[in-house]
């Protein structure tokens, strides 16, 4: 049996296009999050798979049915599917019992039934103990709890979550990911999880889609997603990037030289890249990646350019500092992230900074590297 499938997926809002003729295969036990900025159509494509939203195209099947095609439109409470929401929803006059078995109610379970799968999910959950209590009473983590136990409860299909630990402060959010991930995957449920939060979704996902503007940038393992990044919008998205602007002038093997600003630089190719000298691209590199040392006059190797620090920002265990490079400082900015322990570097010291060749990577260039040009970000 297949887990969930949508096809050439459109949804709008007015002249407003959500989701732009997405096709996705979520495969069957598995984990994918939705990542991506707001308005990207990741919380429509969600709601489109539940059937609270009708798209204007497409397909969409759940195992081996259909729940959306021309002329096939299966209603929410028949689709198999549990669902998570932001808000949680969480009915305030009832006790977490009966909030937990709401979804076995109205599906006519006999009053055996219910309690039955109420307690075996509340300890699936870790709620034991708090059946009788009243919703109010309970905490933000606990009704997070709540929500995830009563779409569990009817044994469903899929397992759909839209931003589930939004509301849930840094500490007790880090708690519940890890709960979230063991319950998942303790049951084997085909899962799709929304969020905007990118290290959300490294942590927790077999499986990450990027999505921009209605479509998928990227998909693929977390690792992949993150290491190996498609375009210049993934780089600067998932994990950050420094995006250096250039054009393509030399290319051997899957080695390529990039003309840039601030000199060339040496790095790789993505593998099935199209690219060809004199493209316009970006060459992607990770701050923490990026050497920083003091200058000292010796010779140079490959990658290696003069700059200045702008700042050093303490982050704890690890320190940020930001690099102009070029003579006298007034080239493209870099950062790079260093462990705290032992950093000496000053505002406006001199410093070589190298982008080792085994880091760097060239993709096509589009709208990150122009979008971070014009707010002078590089």
């Amino acid at each position: 049996m297949r887990g969930v499938r949508v096809a050439n997926l459109v949804k709008k809002y007015g002249e407003t296009v959500a989701v732009d003729d997405l096709t996705m295969d979520f495969e069957k036990g598995t984990l994918t999050t939705l990542l991506g900025p707001s308005g990207c159509g990741k919380t429509s494509t969600l709601r489109c798979i539940a059937g609270f939203e009708k798209p204007e195209k497409g397909e969409i099947s759940i195992g081996d049915a259909t729940v959306y095609s021309e002329g096939v439109n299966v209603p929410p409470e028949k689709r198999l599917v549990g669902m998570v929401f932001q808000s949680y929803a969480i009915w305030p006059h009832m006790t977490v019992f009966d909030n937990i078995a709401f979804p076995l109610k109205i599906r006519h379970a006999s009053q055996q039934e219910t309690e039955e799968k109420v307690r075996k999910v509340m300890e699936l959950v870790r709620l034991t103990g708090l059946k009788d209590r009243a919703a109010t009473q309970v905490s933000g983590g606990q009704q997070q709890r709540i929500a995830l136990a009563r779409a569990l409860v009817f044994d469903p299909e899929v397992l759909l979550l839209d931003e589930p630990l939004s509301n849930l402060d840094t500490s007790l959010r880090d708690i519940v990911r890890v709960e979230v991930r063991r319950i998942q995957q303790s049951l084997g449920i085909t899962t799709i999880y929304v969020t905007h939060d990118q290290g959300e979704a490294l942590s927790i996902s077999d499986k990450v889609v990027v999505m921009r503007a209605g479509r998928a940038m990227a998909v693929g393992t977390p690792k992949e997603v993150y290491s190996k990044p498609t375009n210049d919008f993934v780089a600067s998205f998932v994990g950050r990037a420094n995006l250096i602007a250039g054009t393509l002038s030399e290319l051997a093997g899957r080695l390529a030289l990039v003309d840039t600003d601030v000199g060339s630089v040496s790095c790789g190719l993505q593998e099935g890249s199209t690219l060809k000298e004199g493209d316009r691209v970006a060459v992607s590199i990770k701050p923490e990646n990026v050497v920083v040392e003091p200058a000292n006059g010796e010779g140079s190797g490959p990658n290696a350019f003069e700059g200045s620090v702008e700042f050093t920002s303490y982050l704890g265990a690890f320190s940020e500092v930001g690099v102009s490079l070029g003579k006298g400082g007034a080239g493209q900015r870099v950062k790079a992230v260093k462990p705290s322990e032992g950093l000496a570097l000053a505002d406006g010291q001199k410093v070589r900074v190298t982008f080792p060749p085994q880091y760097c990577a060239v993709l096509p260039a589009g709208t990150a590297v122009e979008f971070r040009k014009k707010i002078h970000l590089e």
